[in-house]
């Protein structure tokens, strides 16, 4: 089993490069200027967890908004960031799958619980800002997820899992080939009574256990059209259900999303890709006083479309030029209702709104011997527009109705980066770049409550905008031996922030910036089947605040540790046994704006045995939190939710040679 590394050069070979059916265009040569760092297939389907967004942790860094998986948190809070720039429940980092974005366009959230880690060949993350396509959003970073190619995918596949608190977890793949191409189809279900996210002396007669139910279905084919070209379709459906805290506090996303790309490999290579997202989310809050719904998001349909076009013209063996375009366009509308202690409606509201980017690209690298230089700049027009918040009673009556004014504009961003082999043993890298994110529709018009806090929207946020160095060197001192360390610079002015108004009452402001800066180091060491994988990230985060909110100026931002690392210890024998125990750690961080409500640090080991019994067949034990550590998710002024405690899982899993 292998996991992280940091990411070198492609290698140089002397024969022509091998195409494996269903994968992207070959990567740029100057990607590792920016300290990108890759996990592999092995490490992706043989977490304990058995959860993509448990995987990516293993690069230090990154971060949720809330310390839960999507078992136990809610979907609308898995908005995903990197280098602690501060706690925001929408995403700052761009997550892409083939090149598709996958942030809901409503939220900015990701829905974790419609990946499923056998579907993926690899994930390379790429942390400071973005300039290729769709580049705006990438503010932290970028992380690209790539489906199983042909090389990767048995003809049939799958496995089931009993785990702790009643759980079970289920997948199903075929993958035939047909013609000179190929189809795979999968399902996946889970389902768990879960855990108690509230503290024994704080629950209730209300309180339940965390449980949920998800499945996802999706089939991905590829088809050949020429010996240089071939077509690539995706379409995935998903359902999401989940209850968290309180009995009928039950939340739920579902989605039906669509895409189609055309690779070509020629002279003038080509990319392009076209998408469609359908999504909705619902969710109820319940009062922790009374035990009654107070608030019911009974309906938020939102709808994403997007496509873009890279090309690679020749322009000589040293150069290799990306030109492009892109665009996204999203809208949402939020349904609620009010409800009395009496269990009446009280008031009835919708809001919502629309917002695009479309942006034109061009991005150079150039190899000159040891020297590879690489450089980009982005331009683009984005609009906020038709965003509206009304109210009425019960019966109909309109008593609060406003219309916000749209807006547009123009973003110029890019970036640039300089890789240098001053051997067989030494890189040298220094990056540079900037980037922007629009405020999503929820931050916008959507405000929400997790007891005893109430959010507010602000319809009148503007962008956020990231301005970052770094630079760093990467040693492979003797074979099998990888180091990379990383010391950057971020600062993103205009960064969104809960900010406390009243007691127990945020609303969403832009503050004057967060200033980041930090160290990231990542090893990796191989010794024939044994192999050690760690990350580290020691992020100084700042606050810089004046006017309403110069309280928090020079405070850490919320929901941002100083120290992450992750570690895994690994062996594998060719006849299937392995075994694994991966360490992770996540320092001290704060809930709240205030720094007034802590959540502690805190150290899981989680485990994983696999036994080779028949042909194909592999029974596998894997056990998350094996110390059962207590993990604090959140602290509102004493009241607290709880993470993963131990969880045991035992299973089989069927995978014959991929085809």
């Amino acid at each position: 089993m292998s996991a992280q590394q940091a990411t070198l050069a492609e290698p140089e070979t002397d024969g022509p490069d091998i195409v494996v059916l269903g994968s992207p265009l070959p990567l740029p040569p100057g990607v590792p200027a920016y300290g990108s760092v890759s996990i592999d297939r092995d490490r992706l389907t043989n977490d304990a967890s058995g959860r993509v967004e448990n995987v990516l942790s293993d690069v230090a860094g990154f971060q949720q908004f809330r310390r839960s998986d999507s078992r136990s948190a809610n979907p609308s809070a898995q908005g995903v960031t990197l280098r602690a720039l501060g706690g925001n429940a929408s995403s700052r980092a761009l997550v892409l799958l083939d090149g598709v974005p996958l942030a809901d366009p409503f939220f900015g959230y990701i829905p974790f619980n419609a990946l499923s880690p056998d579907r993926l060949s690899s994930v390379r993350i790429t942390r400071g800002g973005g300039a290729g396509a769709f580049g705006a959003g990438a503010v932290a970073g970028t992380i690209e997820l790539a489906s199983a190619t042909r090389a990767d995918l048995p003809r049939v596949a799958g496995s089931a899992f009993y785990g702790s608190n009643n759980a079970v977890e289920t997948s199903a793949s075929v993958s035939p080939d047909v013609g000179a191409g190929y189809l795979s189809v999968a399902g996946r279900f889970e389902r768990g009574d879960g855990f108690f996210t509230t503290p024994v002396d704080q629950r209730t007669a209300a309180t339940v256990r965390a449980r949920y139910r998800d499945w996802s279905g999706q089939a991905r084919a590829v088809v050949p059209i020429d010996a240089q070209t071939e077509l690539q379709a995706r379409a995935v459906v998903f359902r999401d259900n989940r209850t968290l805290r309180f009995a009928g506090a039950d939340s739920s996303s579902s989605g039906e999303d669509a895409s189609v790309r055309l690779i070509h490999r020629g002279t003038w290579a080509v990319d392009a890709l076209a998408y469609v997202q359908a999504r909705n989310f619902t969710n109820r809050v319940i009062s922790a006083t009374t035990s009654r719904l107070t608030l019911d998001q009974r309906n938020t349909p939102a709808t994403g479309i997007g496509g873009k076009i890279e090309l690679r013209p020749p322009v000589g063996p040293d150069h290799v030029l990306r030109i492009g375009a892109d665009v996204r366009l999203g809208e949402g509308t939020l349904y609620e209702d009010a409800y009395a202690a009496t269990g009446a409606v009280t008031t009835r509201r919708t809001a919502g709104g629309n917002t695009s980017t479309a942006g034109l690209f061009a991005e150079d690298d150039w190899t000159l011997g040891k020297l590879v230089l690489t450089a980009g700049v982005r331009g683009d027009r984005w609009t906020i527009t038709d965003g509206f918040f009304r109210e009425r009673t019960r019966t109909g009556a309109i008593t609060t109705d406003r219309r916000f004014a749209n807006r547009d504009g123009v973003e110029a961003t890019g970036r640039a980066g300089a890789l240098f082999h001053a051997s067989n043993a030494v890189a040298l890298r220094a990056a540079g770049y900037t980037g922007f994110r629009l405020p999503t529709l929820n931050e916008l018009y959507r405000p929400f409550v997790v007891f005893p806090i109430t959010t507010q929207a602000n319809a009148a946020l503007g962008l956020e905008r990231l301005r970052g160095v770094e630079g760093g060197f990467d040693l492979t001192p003797a074979r099998g031996i990888s180091v990379g360390v990383t010391g950057f610079y971020n600062r993103l002015g205009g960064a969104i922030a809960n900010v406390t108004i009243a007691p127990n009452v945020r609303q969403r402001q832009n503050v004057d910036a967060i200033v980041a800066r930090g160290v990231e180091v990542t090893a990796r060491a191989t010794q024939g089947q044994l192999s050690l994988d760690g990350s580290y990230a020691f992020s100084d985060s700042k606050v810089r605040a004046s006017g309403a909110s110069a309280q928090l100026d020079g405070y850490i931002p919320a929901q941002s540790p100083r120290h992450t690392a992750s570690a895994t210890l690994a062996w594998q024998d060719r006849r299937g046994f392995g075994l694994s125990l991966t360490g992770r750690h996540v320092g001290k961080q704060y809930e709240d704006d205030l720094q007034t409500d802590v959540l502690p640090a805190f150290t899981t080991l989680d485990g994983v045995v696999s036994v080779p019994v028949a042909a194909h067949w592999t029974v596998v034990a894997r056990g998350e939190n094996l110390t059962d550590t207590t993990i604090i998710t959140r602290n509102a002024g004493g009241s607290i939710d709880l993470g993963t405690p131990r969880r045991l899982w035992i299973g089989v899993r069927l995978g014959g040679p991929a085809r």
